[in-house]
């Protein structure tokens, strides 16, 4: 019998086992917009020619396509003329890059776009459009207010995310308020002759998100999510690609260590899994209960995928303020999300 989706929506996160266990502090996280600041790194210099404009974009209290459409509008091009590498938080300070096709026409008056909640911070003409993904990393100075439990376990923790890492989760901004993003891609897949949404790919995005975070839950209960397991596909760092391993060797294991490769975990879609033997089993249990959801997958065309299990920030500092605040800072790469991070040190 498939799961009580309905009710299980809101509490999607709550769901998803911790690497550390439950923390024995609480704290207040985005009370406000300047408590989370994401600072997006391209990882590459403009061309310095072009018919696109890119825009570093300080934007506070708005999310990635509200600036977008208003690019949009501002340059009196069409939408899907404007390109970016990835969404940010409504709920805080993001500095992000967009790019704007002009064709053939110069640059408009990029001050003038300013106002009290955005601001334009550099601009400089490139040859491709911005897509998903294609920075280096995205760079998070987060304020955690008022931990009110054991400092020393919060520092602990610190010490463990910094050495391992923590579970690569899809965080609760994937599925929308109270899940709903992953009820629609029910209702989606339930139609007989699905009709066309704007908003299709952010439906059919958290179910994939939904069953990731089903295995990876898993593997986290089962203490295997760091290891690579007989029959893994292993993925390598920084990359989208994976080679099968049916046994683990000596220079697969140190290469694990040294976070050179990953084990991995399906984003769901037509096809055979690559994994096998151990490393297939628990994606087979963690799916089992969720059939329409991997079939409507597949029915709308999306193909077998993979993500890394883990994810270690690069750079982790910390430190306690006067106030008694804990002041954070790190970078992750495109796709990670800080709120993983901050789940394995405190309640929020």
């Amino acid at each position: 019998m498939p799961p009580d989706y309905g009710a299980l929506a809101p509490q999607l996160m709550q769901r998803c086992a911790r690497a550390l266990g439950e923390p024995t502090a609480q704290a207040q996280l985005k009370q406000q917009a300047e408590d989370f600041v994401v600072s997006e790194s391209l990882g590459f210099e403009p061309d310095g020619s072009g018919s696109h404009a890119l825009l570093l974009i300080e934007k506070r209290q708005l999310n990635t396509g509200e600036v977008a459409a208003a690019l949009a509008r501002f340059a009196a091009v069409k939408p899907l003329a404007v390109g970016y590498c990835g969404l940010k938080d409504r709920q805080a300070v993001s500095r992000q890059w967009f790019s704007v096709d002009l064709g053939n026409r110069a640059d408009p008056p990029w001050p003038e776009f300013a106002d009290d909640r955005r601001r334009v911070l550099q601009v400089a003409r490139h040859r491709r459009k911005l897509r998903p993904g294609s920075h280096a990393a995205n760079g998070f100075e987060i304020l955690l207010r008022q931990p009110d439990g054991d400092r020393a376990d919060v520092e602990r923790r610190l010490g463990e995310v910094q050495s391992q890492g923590v579970p690569n989760y899809f965080e609760s901004q994937r599925f929308g308020h109270d899940g709903n993003n992953l009820l629609r891609a029910l209702q989606l897949f339930a139609q007989a002759a699905p009709r066309r949404d704007a908003k299709q790919g952010m439906y059919l995005s958290a179910a994939r998100s939904f069953l990731f975070n089903e295995v990876l839950s898993l593997r986290v209960a089962a203490s295997s999510w760091q290891q690579v397991l007989p029959g893994e596909a292993v993925m390598l760092d920084g990359s989208n690609s994976w080679f099968a391993a049916p046994q683990i060797t000596a220079d697969i294991a140190a290469r694990v260590a040294d976070f050179d490769l990953h084990p991995s975990a399906p984003l769901w879609g037509a096809g055979a899994s690559p994994a096998s033997d151990a490393a297939l089993v628990p994606e087979q249990e963690a799916l089992a209960p969720h059939p329409a959801l991997c079939a409507g997958l597949e029915k709308f065309g999306l193909r077998q995928e993979r993500r890394p299990l883990r994810l270690r920030p690069r750079d982790l500092q910390w430190q306690w303020t006067g106030a008694g605040d804990l002041q954070l800072s790190f970078q992750l790469p495109p796709g990670g999300y800080a709120t993983a991070v901050v789940r394995e040190l405190v309640r929020f």
